[in-house]
């Protein structure tokens, strides 16, 4: 069953690689795109949970970028766009799979801040496995009361509400209204400013974001909500923290406030202040297992240490804390503070926030015990595809970007071995792209600099190939050999620890061409190099 699994899975991936318009309409950024810069939405939208059914309107601000006449945003095309409003008036449009082109009687000059309403309604798509597949995610809790999310990172926000639906173009601020039937809660991103009764036996809640926020991090979040607060006492002063949970699991509430107090203040020792404490943090519960929602982050791993109670490292140390609480916060760093542009490359999110479950590890257990979590992780990685995914067609590099991304971190903190230096790395990446989107360039960019180390080739070889290197090292005579990498990328070059004679770790540099080395004291037998902590393969003859 597995080969076959396999199989099917690899027919499906080259099916894939055949690119679509569709594809390049959602991933590209096209003049119809980057003519405008978005400023502020105010989503407001009415969820009829009994016919699975939205409406509403989404209202876009922007500033025009250059000047222009027509622009495209996103919405899937099983919705409806009712109407494109514009000063009052109906604009025409033309629909092209998910993507909807505006038409405006006169040019918009470049520079001006400008804005239209749409509105929209229909039967969203239905999530059947979220958050691994996209959508709104229909459930009830044991009591039978409707529990309702949406979940759509990769597919994208306009799967469910009219936006420019790319990475590369985050929202200033953001105002997010949501009518729910009387008697349910709405959960969504930043600060609750009020909520109103509205006719038809439905509430409305508005949630104000006053950080810039990615379209696909939009949530709603209804259910039969107990509602918790405390206060955390961060590196930039008072931080409120809100719990959203069931009303029967209300008594396991202990269990959250201690993960999110203790993952709180791991990644503020390591990363800098939380990103986001004009909006808050919260934790929701949600039927899905989790998403990194900034400021409202979705959680489902039903009250467990580890992931639904498994630690995929086998270390052990996977079974110290809340997998979904830590990862899924760590993205509030890795993801919504720093945010790749195109969807190639999401391995800047994932790789990072993975090595975050490693460093909340070295927190609280030490730099050994986070070793030993990295090192387990490598059961996971598949060496199948490449980390990062092609641009400009909204698609993702392989599944390895978590393990493998982690375990790359890893080798540079071990290549670097300063952990003070280490840490103002990780504070000062946090601090230099705050609230901005990056690309490949600019994190090998920063990583170099902030390094003092080459890793030009190192992210060739593990960000963009899917193959490991191999260190290769023969005997010339005792205690002299010829050393060097072998790589599929030319001219590779990575510095690599090895043990002398002593048993202490020396930090050398091979590159693709042999080197001669003297190892005073050791032979074949006997000369080992750090393949705990360098995910490398290793030829010794």
């Amino acid at each position: 069953m597995l080969v076959t699994f396999s199989t099917t899975q690899a027919q499906l991936m080259k099916a894939k690689d055949i690119y679509t318009k569709a594809d390049s309409l959602r991933g590209e950024l096209t003049p119809l795109r980057t003519c405008y810069d978005i400023q502020y939405y105010h989503l407001d939208v009415k969820v009829d949970i009994d016919n699975k059914f939205i409406s509403g309107t989404n209202l876009f601000k922007f500033t025009a970028v250059e000047r222009f006449n027509q622009l495209q945003f996103d919405l899937f095309d099983n919705l409806s766009v009712d109407k494109v409003e514009y000063k009052g008036k109906a604009l025409p449009f033309k629909r092209s799979y998910n993507a909807v082109f505006v038409s405006f009687p006169d040019y918009i000059e470049k520079g001006k801040l400008d804005s239209f309403t749409v509105h929209y309604s229909g039967n969203p798509i239905q999530a059947t496995r979220a958050p691994w597949d996209g959508g709104f995610d229909w459930k009830k809790d044991s009591q039978g009361k409707p529990w309702v999310a949406t979940a759509c990172q990769g597919l994208g926000a306009s799967v469910w509400w009219p936006n420019k639906d790319h990475q590369s173009d985050e929202v200033e601020s953001m105002l997010i209204s949501v009518a729910v039937p009387n008697g349910l809660i709405n959960v969504s991103n930043g600060r609750l400013l009020k909520t109103e009764k509205i006719k038809g036996g439905y509430t409305k809640f508005h949630w104000k974001v006053e950080n810039p926020i990615n379209n696909y991090n939009i949530a709603l979040n209804i259910g039969d909500y107990a509602h918790f607060q405390e206060t955390y006492a961060g590196e930039k002063g008072p931080l409120a923290i809100d719990y959203y949970v069931l009303k029967e699991n209300k008594d396991k509430i202990a269990h959250l406030k201690k993960n999110a107090n203790e993952t709180l203040e791991a990644f503020e020792h390591w990363f800098g202040p939380y990103p986001f404490y004009e909006d808050g943090y919260k934790l929701v519960e949600t039927a899905h297992l989790g998403m990194e929602h900034q400021s409202a982050i979705a959680y489902g791993n039903k009250y467990k240490n580890g992931y639904l109670g498994n630690d995929g490292s086998r270390s052990g140390w996977g079974m110290k804390w809340d997998f979904i609480v830590v990862h899924e916060s760590g993205h509030e760093w890795f993801g919504n503070n720093i945010t790749a542009r195109d969807l190639g490359d999401m391995w800047i999110h994932e790789s990072f926030t993975n090595y975050s479950e490693a460093l909340f590890i070295d927190f609280f257990y030490g730099k050994e015990a986070s070793q030993a979590y990295v090192n387990g992780n490598r059961r996971g990685i598949q060496n199948d595809s490449p980390l990062q995914g092609p641009y400009h067609v909204n698609k993702e590099g392989s599944g390895d970007m978590y393990n493998k991304g982690g375990v790359l971190h890893n080798m540079i903190r071990t290549m670097i071995d300063n952990d003070d230096k280490w840490r103002a790395l990780l504070r000062g990446i946090n601090e230099k792209f705050y609230h901005k989107t990056v690309d490949y360039q600019d994190i090998l960019s920063y990583m170099n600099e902030q390094s003092g180390i080459d890793l030009t080739k190192v992210f060739e070889q593990y960000v963009q190939k899917k193959s490991i290197p191999t260190l290769e090292i023969i005997e010339n005579q005792p205690g002299v050999f010829m050393v060097r990498w072998i790589s599929e990328v030319e001219d590779f070059n990575m510095p690599v620890h090895i043990f002398d004679k002593d048993g202490k770790r020396q930090l050398i540099h091979p590159s693709s061409k042999f080197k001669l080395m003297r190892f005073d004291g050791l032979t074949k037998e006997t000369l080992k190099a750090d393949t705990f902590n360098y995910y490398i393969g290793l030829s010794i003859q």
